[in-house]
């Protein structure tokens, strides 16, 4: 006898049902996906017990005679592709024929459309799969689908949904991720019987954003454009105020189409890179668009993830844009003032280095520089130190606190970074080497580093076992204790691992050597020293943030104090 026998149908979409419909959010979002590629403007999504009960979805799309009504239900069917090339360049969030057969296969489920140029609509009932009932029936143009008793006869399936209020709650964020892509059409959604959210057409993108991500979000979002022969899109991107514990704020649409393409996300979190602390994350929705027969959206049952043919390029466009959108956001606001009552005057001497304790700060060079043409960190007026951390000044309309520690170690940084494409960073050998042991990983890794290390002027060379000597290190370290230093590079690498490539894994060792180097907080500084560090800060590419990513200076308005101090309301 056989042991192979074909899968009845309706068994056959229970499994693909399995793929498609996870949860009642998938059932909605798969109708709300039918309705918009049907061109529909209006689309309302009705609610009942967080879906366990119904789920409706009706719009104002171009609807459905009776016999494509009825083809729609067969597994395979479908209007989006009917050639083999056409696979390959799907504009349509919708395309493989199996959504609404899966979800009928596993509720009580009844269609009711009517296209154009029918006089009447079509009704069609149907059961675990089964059609019950097919009626004509007094229809406007569109499409209403009904889905009853999800996984009523699965109920394996069913014993694995959540609360009420965990699917509503996925349904909601199902239909707001999908209305954050498509302003111009109206979603009204309800849950039984009372409004949840009503997402109205806008003609500006904007303003569905900060329905969305929240309107108190609107003074902290930067526009963000960027288009090349590969890619195009636009989009917001949030500024280094506001970050968040988690990526739920961050939105990616492909085409139209909300994915979670962890290629495009790593980009965003690169182009942030030296502004945002580990452990926080942006907020960004982003519109990128891709030819369609660049992009393989059959992936994924559920069509969540893509792929992308051009993945690198499009990553280094994204990566540019989101890193110089915030270099222009993260200019200092009083760069533009006009010290109008100060008299000019020029700095024709280098700041020279002061003292042991700041000789690390790499020599400024400003020769006949006039400081009224561009307003800077060197413009602002030194008030003094606060707890010997923070370096207090002002401009005409603001104050600024900068973080002497963080700012420093920025300076470092670009400083370092600039010398050792070159390797011209300044070495000091140690006249006694010294000799360090740390654990079996740690020591596998560093051998590893062995040749890196050497380029940024940390000579290290094994000693037998997991017992090192080091031989010489940057001249910045000299005065500093080496384990310590030698350890984290060692721990930080096994973290990150060396996977991330050459350029990141010695950046992210000058970021270690830069924070030891760097003075430190509760440190008392000389004016000139400040002075030096100001100017310093001006040279740098990025010194609103330190290397690992927390900013160096925040500013408060004249008029914020104002206010908090009831001079004005």
């Amino acid at each position: 006898m056989s042991q192979i026998k074909i899968l009845p149908e309706i068994l056959s979409n229970k499994i693909a049902a399995g793929e498609v419909v996870e949860r009642p959010c998938s059932v909605v979002k798969e109708l709300v996906e039918n309705s918009l590629d049907a061109g529909s403007t209006r689309v309302i999504i009705e609610i009942a017990n967080g879906g366990l009960s119904l789920m409706r979805v009706s719009d104002n799309g171009i609807g459905m005679n009776r016999d494509d009504a009825l083809l729609s239900l067969e597994r395979y069917a479908t209007s989006k592709i009917y050639k083999d090339r056409d696979l390959f360049s799907i504009n349509t969030l919708g395309f493989r024929g199996e959504a609404l057969p899966s979800i009928a296969s596993v509720s009580k489920f009844s269609l009711i459309t009517r296209d154009e140029i029918s006089e009447a609509g079509t009704e069609i009932f149907v059961e675990g799969g089964t059609i019950k009932r097919v009626t004509e029936i007094g229809a406007p143009m569109g499409t209403m689908m009904t889905a009853r008793h999800l996984f009523f006869n699965t109920p394996a399936r069913r014993k694995f949904l959540k609360t009420v209020k965990t699917e509503m709650g996925h349904i909601v964020e199902t239909v707001a991720n999908i209305a954050l892509g498509w302003p111009d059409v109206q979603f009204k959604l309800y849950h039984n019987g009372k409004t949840v959210k009503n997402w109205y057409s806008s003609s500006d993108p904007f303003n569905r954003v900060l329905d969305v991500v929240g309107n108190d979000m609107r003074n902290d979002l930067l526009r963000i454009k960027f288009e090349d022969k590969f890619v195009s899109g636009e989009g917001w991107i949030s500024s280094r105020r506001i970050s968040r514990k988690t990526s739920r704020g961050i939105y990616i649409y492909i085409n139209g189409r909300v994915v979670r393409d962890t290629g495009i996300q790593h980009a965003l979190f690169e182009g942030y890179a030296g502004r945002l602390i580990k452990g926080q994350f942006p907020v960004a929705v982003l519109f990128i668009k891709v030819p369609y027969d660049q992009v393989d959206v059959n992936v994924h049952p559920t069509k969540h993830e893509v792929r992308l043919a051009q993945q690198k390029e499009v990553n280094k466009t994204l990566i540019e844009a989101v890193s110089e959108t915030l270099r222009i956001a993260d200019q200092p606001k009083w760069s533009a003032e006009n010290f109008s009552r100060q008299k000019p005057f020029f700095v024709s001497e280098p700041v020279a280095r002061y003292s042991k304790s700041i000789k690390d700060i790499p020599d400024f060079s400003a020769t006949q520089k006039s400081l009224w043409e561009e307003k800077r960190f060197s413009d602002l007026r030194v008030v003094g130190q606060f707890h010997n951390t923070y370096i207090l000044c002002e401009s005409d309309e603001e104050l600024v606190l900068i973080d002497q520690h963080a700012a420093h170690e920025r300076v470092l940084f670009e400083h370092l970074k600039k010398l050792s494409v070159n390797s011209k960073i300044e070495v000091q050998k140690l006249l006694m080497p010294e000799t360090i042991d740390i654990g079996h990983r740690e020591a596998h890794m560093l051998e590893k580093l062995i040749p890196d290390l050497k380029k940024l002027g940390l000579e290290i060379e094994p000693f037998g076992g997991t017992t090192f000597v080091v031989k010489s290190v940057p001249a910045i370290l000299a005065d500093r204790e080496i384990k310590p230093i030698v350890l984290e590079i060692a721990e930080k690498m096994l973290e990150s691992g060396l996977t991330q490539g050459l350029e990141k894994t010695i950046d992210q060792c000058l970021m270690l050597i830069a924070c030891h180097g760097a003075i430190r907080a509760n440190q008392r500084l000389l004016d000139k020293q400040i002075t030096a560090l100001l100017a310093q800060l001006d040279e740098c590419e990025n010194p609103s943030h330190c290397p690992h990513g927390r900013p160096t200076w925040i500013s408060r308005t004249l008029e914020s104090l104002e206010k908090s101090f009831k001079r004005i309301v």
